[in-house]
Formats: structure tokens, C-alpha cells, sequence
């Protein structure tokens, strides 16, 4: 009987208790701004943007966490592969892009929605080789639904001046799925 009144007593206390209040959901990431990089998305066969050159890499890139990030797998056929992290900031309204190599260090790119194409700058250590920094703007354009230009520039005068250090076409991959 002691087991019962105090199981009861317990039951009453437990129901009296205030309820917290549910957790609100962060704020979604479904904007037209978070969605200003989806032209990237998807699976690409990589090659340098000049007529008739052979295939340079593979190139995975996902649109995750809820669509709040945009993930790069670059996976090159010669040399090492890296990968970037891509996001925006709505407090700034700035893209941010983290890129990591194999070789240490990381390149955080910053930037947005440019004249159509996605331009992110960023200062990169040793670009050129040992001591050789520059600051390298990249810049992503839709051709069409199937084709993404990559242009890379970088600039050892702070800007002033840009010479052309990679230029990348992605074609989308054909098959199921794609």
C-alpha cells in the first residue's frame, strides 16, 4: 500500500511539474540565397577549358546538412585531391568556402552572387610555391544546366592586376541517377 500511495503521489507531482517548451527548429535553409551555389551541384566530368583537352579529374559536389552546405569532393585522375565546404552566412550575406589540400594548411574563400557567376576570394599561403602567396579569386558560372566554368585568377599585387591560373570546365556526368 506504501508502494501505491507514494507511486501516486509521484504521478500527481510528475503531471503538476510545468512543462518545458519544445525546442523551436533552427531556421531552415531553404532561402533563394542558401540555393545560390545549387548550380554546382551534382556528379562532373572536369576538363581544362580550352577545345579538345583531355578529362583533368572528377568532381563530386552535394548539397547537405538540410541545405545549409554545399560539399566538393575534387578527385583529380593525376596529383592529390582535395575538397571544399561551402556555405552562407546570413548575418553577412557572404558565401564562405573552406578549402583543404593535401598538403596542410586550408583557403577560406569569401564571396557571393556576382553578375550572374559565384566569386569567391580568398588569400592563399604559398599559391605560387615556398613563400610565393596570392590572393585568388575564383569564379563559378552556369553555362548551361549541364556545364559549370571554373576560373581561377590570382593576384600578388593585393588585386591590382590578375592573371589566369586555372580555367576548368565541369560537364555534368551522363547515366542513371545523374
Amino acid at each position: 500500500m506504501m508502494i501505491l500511495l507514494g507511486a501516486i503521489i509521484l504521478f500527481q507531482a510528475a503531471s503538476a511539474a510545468p512543462q518545458s517548451a519544445p525546442v523551436p527548429a533552427p531556421p531552415a535553409c531553404d532561402s533563394e540565397q542558401h540555393a545560390a551555389f545549387d548550380f554546382w551541384v551534382g556528379e562532373w566530368d572536369v576538363f581544362p577549358h580550352r577545345e579538345g583537352a583531355a578529362k583533368v579529374a572528377d568532381s563530386r559536389i552535394e548539397r547537405l546538412y538540410a541545405g545549409c552546405a554545399v560539399r566538393e569532393n575534387w578527385m583529380p585522375l593525376n596529383g592529390t585531391g582535395g575538397g571544399s565546404l561551402n556555405a552562407y552566412e546570413p548575418s553577412t550575406g557572404l558565401w564562405h568556402q573552406f578549402w583543404t589540400g593535401s598538403s596542410p594548411g586550408r583557403v577560406e574563400f569569401i564571396g557571393g552572387p556576382a553578375n550572374g557567376a559565384m566569386v569567391l576570394t580568398g588569400y592563399w599561403r604559398d599559391f605560387g610555391g615556398p613563400g610565393q602567396h596570392a590572393l585568388v579569386r575564383q569564379t563559378f558560372t552556369a553555362i548551361d544546366s549541364e556545364t559549370v566554368r571554373q576560373h581561377g585568377e590570382a593576384s600578388t599585387d593585393q588585386g591590382l592586376t590578375w592573371q589566369t591560373r586555372y580555367d576548368f570546365i565541369y560537364r555534368r556526368k551522363e547515366g542513371p541517377g545523374q
